[in-house]
C-alpha cells in the first residue's frame, strides 16, 4: 500500500484464516471477518496486546458498546461472529474516523502531523525496533548497526509504532518544537510506556473474533460516555486540561477510561517516508515524550497483581506483577489461578480478564473443554530502563474449569503440581550443593552458574503443557484427574532421577569418600552416597502418590 493510503481499507495485516491459508487484510477486513481469522502473523510476541489494545478491541468498543451482562456477553460468543448489524456499526465507525487511520495526512494515526525536533533532526526508523541496534540500544546479535538504514513498509511501520506506544524504553526522548517541558533539545525522567510496567497476560481464543470477545470486558454501567480513545481526542472535554495527542505537548495524568488506557500516547512520534524501488518506505523517526500515566489502574485488563495486606507508608496495596525471565509460563501459574484477594497476608491476584473467564464458566457461557490459551509476555529494561535487556513471551494451554471460584479441584491439582516441580528442583540444588562440598568445593553462589533445577524445569516443560492441555477435558471425572497427577509424578520422578545421575557422573572420585565441613560451630560429614540417600528421601516425600501406588522404585542414583 502507499503510505498515504488509509489502514482501514489498504491490505497492511497478514491474516492466517482458520483453513490455515495467508492472506493481506485492512482493519475493517479483519473486524468484520474476525471469525474466520485463526491469529494476525506478528514479528514479536509482545506486538500482541500492543495490536489489541491500541487498535483492535478499542474499535470494537467504542463502535459496539461492551457487554452489560455475563448473559450478554454469552449471546455474542455463541454467535461465532459479529452480527449484521455490528458490522454495520463497525463500518460507519470506521468511515467516521476514516482520517484519522492514515500513516500519513492531517491527522495521522498515533502520530503527530507537524511534529519537529528542537534540533531539526530524525532519527532512523530503527529507533522504533527494540532488536535493532539505535543510540544505547546495542543488541549482540543484530544483522543491522546504527548506520545502517532500516526500511519499514508501511505495514511494518504501523506495527512498530504501535508497539512503540506501548513498549518503549524510558530513554531520553527528542525535544520537540512547542513543548514548553522540553530543555536543552531534549526530555528526560520519561518513564516505559504502559505496558513496560507490568507483565502482560492475554487470553486467546480460537479465532480473532473469540480473543477479541476474551479480552472484552463485562461493565454493568457501560463505557464513562465522556471516554474517548485518541483518535477522538478532540470529543474529550476540555475542562480536564489533558494535552491533545496530535501536538507535541504531555501531560502526567490517570488514565481517563478503558478507551483512554487502552490507546494511551506514551510518545509523540511522527513517521517520515521515502520513496524507494520498492515504493515507500518509512526510514526516519522522531520519538518525543508524550502522556505519562499517573498510575497502573486497578482494573486493567492484561495485569495480575500482588496484594500487601499492610502496606508501608506511600505504599500501594495492590502492584502490577512483572513476569519471571528465564521462566517458563506453567512456574508461575499461582499467580493466573489466585481468584480471591489474599485474606490476612500478602500474594499475588489473578488478572480480570481471567477472573471474568471463570465467571463466564460458571454461568454456562464457556464450556470447560474451550480450548482457552493464554499468551504471556514482558520486556526486561536495563541501566535506568533505557534499554531493552530481554524479550519474555510464552503461550498456555488452559483448562477453563481451573478458573472456577468456588469449584477448587482442578485449580487445586494445577497447584499441587507445580508446587511439585518446584519442591523437586530444589532437592537437585541442594544435592548438588551437597556433592560439591563432597568433592572439596563450595555451593554456588546464589546468583552465580547454572542450576540442576534450571535444567530439570526445563525438561518438564512439555509434560505440564500435555498435562494442562488434558485437563482442559477432564470434566468431573475425579479419576482421571488422580491418573493424570500420578502419570505427572512419574514424569518428574523421572526427570529427577536423570539429573541426580548427572550430578553424581560428574562428581569427582574422592565425593565417595568426602569430607567433613564445619558449619555454625558443627561438624558436618559430606559424602556423594549420603548427599543421594537425602535426595531420594526427600523425593519420596515430595510425590505421595507414586509412595502409596507402589509405582516409586527403591532404585537410587548412586
Amino acid at each position: 500500500m502507499d503510505v498515504g493510503e488509509d489502514l482501514v481499507q489498504g491490505d497492511w495485516l497478514t491474516a492466517v484464516d482458520v483453513g490455515g491459508v495467508v492472506r493481506a487484510t485492512g482493519l475493517l477486513g479483519a473486524l468484520t471477518g474476525a471469525h474466520t481469522i485463526r491469529r494476525v502473523e506478528l514479528p514479536v510476541p509482545t506486538m500482541l496486546p500492543a495490536l489489541l489494545r491500541q487498535m483492535l478491541l478499542p474499535v470494537v468498543l467504542d463502535a459496539i458498546g461492551v457487554p452489560r451482562t455475563r448473559q450478554e456477553w454469552a449471546e455474542r460468543f455463541h454467535r461465532g461472529r459479529f452480527s449484521d448489524a455490528e458490522v454495520t456499526q463497525l463500518t460507519d465507525y470506521l468511515k467516521r474516523y476514516g482520517d484519522r487511520f492514515r500513516l500519513s495526512g492531517k491527522h495521522p494515526f498515533a502520530q503527530v502531523a507537524s511534529l519537529e525536533a528542537l534540533s531539526g533532526e530524525t532519527k532512523p526508523a530503527a529507533l522504533l525496533v527494540p532488536s535493532t541496534a539505535s543510540g544505547n540500544q546495542v543488541p549482540i546479535f543484530s544483522s543491522l548497526t546504527e548506520g545502517d538504514e532500516l526500511l519499514l513498509t508501511p505495514g511494518e511501520a504501523v506495527l512498530w509504532l504501535i508497539h512503540t506506544q506501548c513498549w518503549d524504553t524510558a530513554a531520553i526522548k527528542t525535544g520537540a518544537v512547542g513543548d514548553p517541558q522540553a530543555k536543552n533539545g531534549k526530555t528526560a525522567g520519561n518513564p516505559t510506556g504502559p505496558l513496560g510496567q507490568f507483565g502482560v497476560i492475554v487470553p486467546v481464543g480460537r479465532n480473532l473474533f473469540e480473543t477479541l470477545l476474551l479480552n472484552t470486558p463485562i461493565l454493568p454501567a457501560g463505557l464513562d460516555p465522556v471516554d474517548r480513545p485518541q483518535w477522538a481526542w478532540d470529543e474529550r472535554p476540555a475542562l480536564r486540561g489533558w494535552k491533545p495527542p496530535a501536538g507535541p505537548e504531555w501531560s502526567q495524568r490517570p488514565a481517563g477510561g478503558l478507551l483512554d488506557l487502552l490507546t494511551f500516547q506514551s510518545r509523540r512520534i511522527r513517521l517520515i517516508s521515502c520513496e524507494t524501488e520498492q515504493r515507500p518506505r518509512v526510514h526516519r523517526v522522531i520519538v518525543s515524550a508524550g502522556d505519562r500515566l499517573a498510575q497502573t489502574p486497578q482494573w486493567e485488563l492484561h495485569a495480575a497483581w500482588s496484594y500487601t495486606a499492610k502496606p508501608k507508608t506511600g505504599q500501594i496495596q495492590q502492584r502490577p506483577r512483572r513476569h519471571v525471565s528465564g521462566r517458563s509460563a506453567w512456574q508461575g501459574l499461582g499467580a493466573f489461578l489466585a481468584l480471591d484477594l489474599p485474606v490476612g497476608g500478602d500474594g499475588p491476584y489473578a488478572s480480570v480478564l481471567l477472573r471474568q473467564i471463570g465467571d463466564l464458566h460458571y454461568d454456562g457461557a464457556l464450556p470447560a473443554d474451550y480450548p482457552l490459551n493464554v499468551e504471556i509476555c514482558g520486556l526486561e529494561y536495563g541501566n535506568q530502563s533505557a534499554v531493552v535487556e530481554n524479550a519474555i513471551g510464552d503461550s498456555l494451554p488452559f483448562p477453563v474449569a481451573s478458573l472456577l471460584a468456588d469449584n477448587e479441584w482442578v485449580r487445586a491439582a494445577l497447584l499441587e503440581c507445580v508446587s511439585q516441580a518446584g519442591q523437586v528442583g530444589r532437592a537437585l540444588d541442594n544435592l548438588n550443593s551437597d556433592i560439591r562440598r563432597a568433592s572439596g568445593g563450595d555451593p554456588l553462589p546464589r546468583d552465580k552458574g547454572q542450576r540442576p533445577s534450571s535444567r530439570f524445569l526445563h525438561s518438564l516443560d512439555g509434560t505440564m503443557r500435555r498435562l494442562l492441555a488434558g485437563l482442559r477435558t477432564v470434566g468431573e471425572d475425579e479419576d482421571l484427574l488422580e491418573r493424570a497427577q500420578l502419570a505427572w509424578e512419574l514424569s518428574v520422578r523421572a526427570a529427577a532421577v536423570r539429573e541426580a545421575q548427572a550430578l553424581l557422573a560428574a562428581a569427582p572420585p574422592r565425593a565417595v569418600v568426602g569430607r567433613i565441613v564445619k558449619i555454625n560451630g558443627k561438624e558436618v560429614v559430606y559424602r556423594s552416597g549420603k548427599a543421594v540417600g537425602i535426595f531420594h528421601k526427600k523425593l519420596t516425600e515430595i510425590l505421595a502418590r507414586l509412595a502409596g501406588d507402589g509405582s516409586g522404585s527403591g532404585e537410587t542414583a548412586a
